[in-house]
Parts: C-alpha cells; structure tokens; sequence
C-alpha cells in the first residue's frame, strides 16, 4: 500500500475514478462471542475506550471519504452493537452527505434489543452472522452461544422492517450436514443466505478443518434442490446467486480464496484504533487518527493510499497479523 507523504495533493483522481466507493468502517474490536474462526479463545488484547475512535472522528473520516467517492458504508465490528450508541452513530452517518447506503454486519444476539430503533435512525439493511442451524454445532463454533439468541436476531430484522436481510454462513467443515436447513430458511421466508469460504488469515486460530470450497458446496446443492442462477438481492459484495424453485430467498457464495475477486475489490477498511486498509489479507496500514482534525490532510492520505491499492493479492507485500475481530472483516 502507497504511505501517505503529503505530496500528493490534486494528483490522484478521487477513488481511483469511481473504483473504490465502499467503506467497511469497525466501531470496536470486541465481541460477545468468542467464535472458532475470527478470534482467539482468550479473545483479542484489550484496548481502552481512548485506543479507538470516538463515533465523532469515525464520523468525520467518513465525512472526508465521502467527499473522496465513498457512498456505501458498513458498520462492522467485533460485535458492532457492543459498543454503546452505536445506533446514534448509524443517525450521524446517516446525516453526512454523499453516504447513500448504510449497512451493518452483526452476529444477532443483540438485535431484538436494537433492531426498531436501528431502523428508525436510518440502518436499512443487515448482514447476520450465522454459520450453523444446529443448536451444538452452533455453540461449538461460537464457544458457547446460543443459536436461539442468534435466530430472535433473526426474527427481529424482519420485523423491524429491513431489507434485504442477509445470513453469512462460513464454509466449515460440517457444513455439508446443514445445507438442506439453509435451504430450507431460504424457503421459509425471504433471506439471502450466503455461503462464504473461510479465508485463514490468523495463525492463532489454529486449524479450522478442511477448507470447504463454493464449487464443491454448489454442486452438491444443485444436485439436491436444482438451483438455477439468479440476480440476487441489492448489494455491492461479489456474491454469485442461486435460487431453489419456490423459495422466497436465495443461496449465495463468496468464494474468496479459490476464486479471487480481487480485480473488482471496491472496498476500503477502517479499524476502531484508526488504521487505513486497503486490503483484506495485506498487513499495510496506514495511521490515520491523526490526521482527522486535518480534512485537507486526510483527504490526500485517502487517496494516496488508494492509489497505492494493488487489486491483486498476490502482489501484497506484508502479511495480515491482525485477527478478522480487529480489522472489521
């Protein structure tokens, strides 16, 4: 990634002409779940309430990356709804001109407490975490959570009135025994599962068992319920859809690691503690929480560590140390 040096000010077009207009911004790095995949079981070193953006600096970046091309921001975490006044965060963001598009990406426990009032501040759509339907595989993968916390988040979405309402679902080993039930959810009412390959990117995490790939999982579904292609749902992820007759929903995949996507990457990241990424599974950050009272500053730093982004993995040169907690996903 390029490192901001100030002297690059009116030389790079905004975002890359357009490219890059999707902004995954975390409000924290912990979480009320201690999953398999995404954090180490003692979690992730604790940093203070003054180690991370206040909702007013993360504000204010999104304010200049707005100005730079960004238009669709998610809210991620950790758990995003941990953080208290998350959902006054969503109503600023919501006020901030050029950003059309709020999401959030959450685990749903926390959603029947949140979920009306989310809506009301302007959230209109959410993406629940949701790598199993059996009750013990659930709390296995989470380290104890429950799955009917997760499914009353679930319910709560809809009720609330948001749409779509996604569920990203992990491709871990066992999830070959749960695709009829994912099916079936899709059947039932209208959410858009997602199948995700998991991408191995902390090597605190340990094994995961065999990395499932989408092709494998796609045949295997259209084999069983004779899916065909489908447009999908209103999104901006490179999610490929498939649709089982008569369901109201669809089964997606993301198949990040056997299928690279990287040349139509048009994501930026912004961790809690203030650190620019441009990729995903790259260790280059850029320090940005400095610059915030700066906009002019900011803006250039924006832009030139775009400019520097490879959309080609490959081609990154230090690798990610960071668990998916701490960078926001």
């Amino acid at each position: 990634m390029a490192r901001y040096t100030g002297a690059l000010v009116n030389a790079i077009p905004d975002m890359t002409q357009g490219r890059v207009d999707y902004l995954r911004l975390s409000v924290t790095d912990r979480c009320n779940l201690r999953c398999t995949y995404c954090m180490p079981a003692e979690g992730v070193p604790a940093r203070s309430h003054d180690d991370i953006l206040s909702y007013e600096e993360l504000a204010a970046f999104a304010r200049v990356a707005a100005g730079c091309g960004i238009s669709k921001v998610r809210i991620t975490g950790g758990e995003p709804l941990v953080r208290h006044g998350c959902v006054d965060f969503v109503g600023m963001l919501g006020r901030t001109s050029g950003i059309h598009d709020i999401s959030l990406t959450t685990n749903g426990v926390l959603l029947p407490r949140y979920a009306a009032d989310l809506r009301r501040a302007g959230l209109r759509r959410v993406n629940i975490s949701l790598d199993s339907l059996d009750p013990e595989r659930f709390a296995r993968l989470s380290r104890g959570g429950r799955l009917a916390d997760a499914l009353a988040g679930l319910d709560a979405a809809f009720d609330a009135g948001f749409s779509p309402v996604k569920v990203n679902a992990l491709l871990l080993e066992g999830v070959e025994d749960e695709l009829d039930a994912f099916v079936a959810l899709t059947r039932e009412r209208e959410v858009h599962v997602r199948f995700i390959e998991f991408m191995p990117l902390d090597r605190r995490l340990g094994e995961q068992g065999r990395l499932v790939p989408a092709a494998e999982i796609l045949q295997l579904l259209k084999d069983r319920h004779e899916l065909v292609p489908h447009e999908g749902p209103y999104g901006h992820g490179p999610a490929q859809y498939w649709h089982a007759p008569g369901a109201l929903g669809t089964i997606g995949f993301i198949a990040g690691v056997s299928e690279h996507f990287c040349e139509s990457c048009n994501r930026l990241r912004l961790t809690a503690d203030g650190r620019l990424r441009t990729c995903l599974f790259s260790g280059d950050e850029v320090a940005i929480r400095p610059l915030i009272a700066r906009p002019d500053e900011l803006r250039d730093a924006i832009r030139a560590a775009v400019s520097g982004k490879s959309f080609d993995r490959c081609r990154e040169q230090r690798a990610n140390q960071r668990a998916m907690s701490e960078i926001g996903g």
